[in-house]
């Protein structure tokens, strides 16, 4: 490997985990199936294969489309804008009730389905990926010229790290997460989360 091609991927590396790194809704639900063992390689790999595609198109110069199709925007926006506010409403329902606690992961069809399916929502409903992959990091790739592959890569595996550390990492919380209240804490959490992300694609634009 040649000092640009490590320059490159360097760059989309460390560029590529400080865009994941804040708390969003894709984390957070993570975090939560990481924490009751639901799932996890499952939901992790759905997160990170959905950024590898998105920061391949982003590469590829797709954002494009988005200058030439403005509907897709708004789509995105006010449907990702519901989908999380739902979210949210059942997050804040389940720290009101409480009686959450660790549990064996659901092995079944119906389980796997639903945890894929909500994992694909907060991810490609959400304007915000969009934004980070297909516009900034491909933005930012065409300034690497001759390397925008390296960078490129250099993004998705920063994908997978923080994926897999995030879901399989979580277990190492499992002891505080075994008291109910724990889990009243993090839903609360989640709820506002959630909440505070559909409020900015609402009245944010």
């Amino acid at each position: 490997m040649d000092a640009g091609f490590l320059s490159a991927f360097a760059a989309g590396l460390a560029l590529g985990l400080s865009l994941i790194l804040a708390i969003g809704a894709q984390n957070a639900f993570v975090l939560r199936q990481g924490l009751r063992g639901d799932h996890v390689f499952a939901v992790v790999m759905t997160c990170a294969l959905s950024d590898a595609v998105l920061i391949t198109a982003g590469v590829s110069g797709f954002a494009a489309l988005a200058e030439a199709a403005p509907w897709i925007a708004p789509l995105l926006r006010w449907g990702g804008a519901a989908f999380l506010i739902v979210y949210g409403a059942r997050a804040a329902l389940a720290a009101w009730r409480g009686g959450e606690a660790l549990r064996a992961a659901d092995d079944g069809a119906a389980g796997l389905r639903r945890a894929v399916l909500t994992c694909l929502a907060l991810t490609w409903l959400n304007p915000h990926v969009y934004l980070d992959t297909l516009v900034l990091l491909g933005s930012i790739a065409s300034r690497f010229e001759g390397q925008i592959w390296a960078f490129g890569s250099g993004a998705v595996v920063a994908s997978f790290l923080f994926f897999f550390a995030l879901g399989f990492g979580a277990r190492l919380l499992r002891p505080v997460f075994a008291r109910p209240a724990a889990w009243r804490v993090l839903d609360a959490i989640i709820a506002l989360v959630m909440w505070s992300i559909a409020a900015g694609l609402v009245w944010g634009g």
